[in-house]
């Protein structure tokens, strides 16, 4: 029986997953991943460190491979992940510094310089993305401003992904999907904009090649092998963008398919046939397909996130139900949870108004609101930050969203899907995926292999449709007015405190 792994690198954990060709999990291992707070000066600063996530890469794998069942052959493997974050290597492949986390606010001086250089316009026109701080470039700036002597050194800047791609088969590339988060490639021709890194005096050498994803990058080096347990004949294959990965196993391939993945981060996916970097004030971006010859028009925000918080201050230790529980106290309060309304901003704002410096709260508090309020607010904060993005996206669309397809861990959850279904007045279907995110890297990894023939023949083979979530309309009108009335007014009203709050405590 062939088999294919899909390595997600998460920003919780890192997991392998082998599945058969149908798309079912025949073994999986995971390990946890946690940034490290590099300077005592910076509290908020944090980092991952290079051998923790290498550390763990090797842990999956060996522990996914020894639970492979008897017939069992692994052909090929690809790693998807989280973007943006990523580190320079020197022409020796060594690591010259940690990853600088998502997490961290240190990039914010770069990330507001820049933009007095490129406007948002002009980004977005060349490179189909919108200024965040956390986007490559500003790392990359950081490092040329407090660490020089690092950039010297610097042969490539590895994404993530990318550094695991290296350790596993000696090869320094990018694919087009995690090439879009550096924020300085032209989508139409997946090369490097020369205004770009001319124009923030980039150290353009140091950028990796963009490559195909599904594209063979080699065999697994038998140096691995020993640590790992592979065999050495196993193929590596160029993965991609994690919430793009999961795209591909969703079948999102068509313009009127839209995605929601639940994890870390929300991400709001719409494929299209052709790239549009036409400026509007709606904040969206584009990045490239894992699929060949497509875009993707996206919109994000951290989401799950929050949700772990939620659960470590407000669920029991060593409830083996904390989920249930707790969504079940959520359930017994009311719509609009008795006026209390969460601002899920614990990491800044990014889209559809760029804020970084704006902070969560919880307002309307009162001797009505109870803990069970507050979980069901949390739960509204997090599902009216998905309107808010998919009303950004949708303003100049003629497509009628019909259904929405949610993917992640948070399907699960089904109090959270029902209420996404109400607050966004649409059908949220849940596709039978296991893990759709590994999933769309090891069909990657099936296609690079020979195992599908294209695109198109790995949906067909992995892709069950699920339970569907219909709105209540009464609902959804009801919750249309707290939206409008209420959570859109949070944002604006907290922006000057907040900022205060921000440079105190914060910067």
């Amino acid at each position: 029986m062939d088999l294919i792994m899909g390595i997600d690198l998460g920003s919780t954990s890192i997991k392998a997953v082998i599945y058969d060709l149908s798309g079912k999990p025949a073994a999986e291992a995971s390990s946890k991943l946690e940034t490290t707070n590099d300077d005592p000066a910076h509290p908020a600063w944090c980092v991952w460190k290079y051998d923790d996530i290498w550390n763990s890469v090797k842990t999956v794998i060996s522990q996914s491979i020894k639970k492979i069942p008897a017939g069992g052959k692994l052909r090929a493997m690809a790693v998807t992940g989280f973007g943006m974050d990523g580190l320079p290597m020197d022409k020796d492949g060594r690591e010259l510094y940690d990853l600088i986390s998502w997490h961290c606010t240190r990039t914010l001086p770069q990330y507001e310089a820049t933009q007095q250089i490129i406007s948002p316009k002009e980004m977005f026109t060349e490179t189909g993305m919108r200024p965040m701080v956390i986007n490559s470039i500003y790392r990359i700036m950081w490092m040329q401003q407090n660490k020089p002597e690092i950039i010297e050194k610097a042969f490539k800047w590895l994404l993530i992904e990318d550094y695991v791609n290296y350790k596993l088969s000696g090869e320094m590339v990018t694919d087009f999907s995690m090439g879009s988060t550096f924020s300085a490639m032209k989508q139409p021709t997946h090369t490097w904009s020369d205004r770009i890194v001319s124009a923030l005096k980039l150290p353009g050498h140091i950028l990796p090649t963009p490559t195909q994803s599904g594209t063979v990058l080699g065999k697994v080096l038998p140096s691995i092998c020993a640590e790992t347990g592979l065999t050495g004949d196993e193929i590596v294959v160029l993965g991609g963008h994690d919430y793009i990965c999961a795209a591909l196993a969703a079948g999102i391939k068509s313009g009127g398919d839209l995605m929601d993945i639940n994890g870390t981060w929300e991400m709001l996916v719409k494929a299209m046939t052709k790239v549009d970097t036409t400026y509007t004030d709606n904040f969206f971006y584009v990045e490239s397909h894992v699929a060949r010859n497509l875009w993707c028009s996206i919109s994000s925000t951290v989401s799950g996130d929050m949700m772990e918080w939620l659960k470590n201050n407000y669920g029991h230790p060593n409830d083996e139900k904390v989920w249930e529980n707790l969504m079940a106290e959520a359930e017994a309060s009311v719509p609009g949870s008795h006026g209390c309304t969460f601002l899920p901003h614990f990491s800044g704002s990014n889209a559809p108004r760029m804020e970084p410096t704006s902070l969560g709260a919880y307002i309307g508090m009162s001797n009505q609101a109870g803990r069970g309020d507050i979980i069901r607010a949390t739960v509204e904060g997090l599902t009216y930050k998905t309107r808010e993005l998919l009303e950004a996206m949708n303003a100049n669309s003629k497509e009628e969203l019909t259904v929405i397809k949610a993917t992640g861990g948070a399907i699960k959850n089904r109090f959270w899907m029902q209420t996404k279904a109400d607050i966004l007045g649409v059908p949220v279907e849940t596709p039978e995926l296991y893990e759709a995110t590994p999933l769309g890297a090891a069909m990657l990894a099936g296609i690079g292999a020979g195992l599908y023939k294209d695109e198109e023949e790995a949906i067909q083979a992995v892709y069950k449709s699920g339970a569907t979530y219909e709105p209540d309309l009464k609902k959804y009108e009801q919750y249309s007015d707290y939206y409008k009335n209420i959570f859109l007014k949070i944002q604006p009203s907290l922006k000057e405190v907040n900022g205060e709050i921000f440079g105190r405590f914060l910067s």
